[in-house]
């Protein structure tokens, strides 16, 4: 019985084991299947995530190399304009060299016509000398019969009527040599008039410079409270600037004379070192005084130089204030010596007086010594003056007709325009404005700089050459003389300018090895 027992117990545990597995087994692969089914889940959003990467990777992909594409595009769009800019230029270029040789051709077609011409005149001339050959001969036959007074009248009365035409020519032109050889003498009398006077002339200006022997006595001049600076600019009758310039102070002032003893003062407080109103005012006095007696001493020099004697002592100290005025950057001083030397040389070429001649040029412009306190025109300002002074009548018309303001009364009126105009209108007489200059100078290289293969460009003596340097690769040395063409005609059509301009155009090319 108890084995019964133990084989049925034995039994039920199996049976109760087999059917615990298959309970856990299920178990197990309800869990797997849950595990699987989730690794599936995650598979799945990982693919989807990695092909939803890969398509922005794609995609942004693609925008760069479509980025890349249009900018090799637009490169290449770039490279190809340029290429047509420069085949269009050369185009042009060729099309003009083409009309240069066309025309070139058609000079050498018209020389050959002209040539054949030529020859066929020659030969028509050949002939007709022949026959005239045979007809001497044949009057010659004739002649031969006749006596020798008979012959002689017949050649008197034939050379008679064909000298009559040579007479008639020889007679004009002779009138035109004499017309010719007056207007060449004209010509040499001025021409040596502004030889023997050349003259520095200062450039106008309204601003004095003072130098400083050290930045400190800025504040000196200026004083406590500016009194220092007011007392100054009160008795001087100027602008005192005093900036950031280093050691230096600046006079402006539109009277040049007022200018001149304020420069000279202001030396002198400086270099005293005491700087007070009471000595300002007595350093200024001063120096009015000194510097009428250096009015003086100028006007007398200016006198002796041009060789004029017994002035009227204010008529002195005029002409020595001519020396602080300007005109279009020419001194009025030197001005008026130039025109009384000018005048005195056209007065002996003209059998003229000549020491009337330089008086009447040497105080032709003494109206500008105060024509900013008299109202008028310098020329009235100044026949006025000499009238008081009692100089001659020809030297007082002189003064107030050399602008053609009155009528001419006599020769020496006349002499003093001309030589004025002479003075005033020859080669660095009067300047050109720094601006104007620059202005011209850059036109200049910017002309030349606009043609194809041109590297650079330089204007040079004073604008009056230009030198042009070109890409060796890209002008070859048969094009220069073509290139110098262009830009002249170029400058004659854009620019105005003085006199003429030189056009040098260089082409170089350099071969650089080493030797190692």
């Amino acid at each position: 019985m108890d084995i019964f027992y133990i084989i049925g117990g034995a039994l039920s545990g199996l049976i109760l084991g087999g059917w615990l597995g298959k309970v856990i087994e299920k178990g197990k692969l309800k869990k797997r299947k849950d595990d699987a089914e989730k690794i599936l889940k995650e598979a799945k959003f990982k693919v989807e995530e990695i092909t939803r990467k890969a398509d922005l990777d794609s995609k942004e992909l693609l925008y760069k190399l479509r980025v890349d594409f249009e900018k090799q595009n637009f490169l290449k769009r770039d490279e190809l304009t340029g290429l047509e800019k420069r085949l269009m230029q050369r185009e042009e270029n060729l099309e003009k060299r083409l009309d240069f040789i066309e025309g070139k051709e058609r000079e050498l077609r018209k020389s050959e016509i002209n040539l054949k011409n030529m020859s066929a005149n020659v030969e028509k001339k050949s002939q007709s000398l022949e026959h005239l050959i045979e007809e001497e001969k044949e009057k010659l036959k004739k002649i031969s019969s006749l006596t020798p007074q008979e012959a002689r009248e017949i050649l008197l009365k034939r050379y008679e009527e064909e000298l009559r035409g040579d007479k008639a020519k020889m007679i004009r032109d002779m009138e035109n040599a004499a017309h010719e050889e007056a207007e060449e003498k004209a010509k040499e009398i001025v021409s040596q008039a502004i030889q023997r006077c050349a003259v520095e002339h200062t450039t106008e200006t309204t601003v004095s410079v003072v130098p400083l022997p050290n930045d400190e006595i800025k504040g000196r001049v200026i004083g406590r409270e500016g009194r220092n600076i007011r007392m100054f600019e009160m008795a001087t009758g100027v602008d005192l600037i005093i900036d950031d310039t280093p050691e230096a102070v600046s006079i402006s002032g539109f009277d040049p004379i007022r200018r001149e003893v304020a420069r000279i003062a202001l030396e002198k407080l400086v270099q005293d070192g005491r700087i007070h109103p009471a000595r300002i005012e007595e350093v200024v006095e001063k120096t009015k005084l000194e510097f009428d007696k250096k009015l003086m001493e100028e006007g007398k020099s200016a006198a002796y130089e041009v060789g004029i004697h017994n002035l009227h002592p204010e008529v002195i100290k005029l002409l020595g204030k001519l020396k602080y005025r300007t005109s279009f950057g020419q001194n009025a001083l030197q001005h008026s010596k130039e025109v009384a030397i000018i005048m005195g040389v056209l007065a002996a070429e003209l059998n003229l007086d000549s020491r009337i001649a330089k008086r009447a040029g040497l105080l032709h412009d003494i109206g500008k010594a105060i024509d900013h306190q008299v109202e008028g025109t310098h020329a009235q300002i100044g026949a006025d003056l000499l009238k008081r002074y009692g100089e001659h009548e020809f030297i007082i018309n002189a003064a107030g007709a050399h602008h053609e303001e009155t009528e001419f009364k006599s020769l020496f009126s006349l002499l003093a325009l001309v030589a004025d105009a002479i003075s005033a209108s020859r080669p660095g007489a009067r300047r050109e404005t720094l601006e104007t200059y620059v202005k011209r100078l850059r036109q200049l290289e910017r002309t030349a700089n606009s043609f194809e293969g041109v590297d650079k460009s330089f204007a040079i003596q004073a604008g009056r050459e230009i030198r042009v340097m070109v890409q060796p690769n890209r002008i070859k040395d048969d094009e220069i003389t073509i290139l110098a063409h262009e830009i002249k005609k170029k400058l004659e059509q854009e620019m105005d300018y003085p006199g003429n301009i030189k056009i040098t155009v260089i082409r170089e090319t350099r071969a650089v090895d080493y030797a190692k």
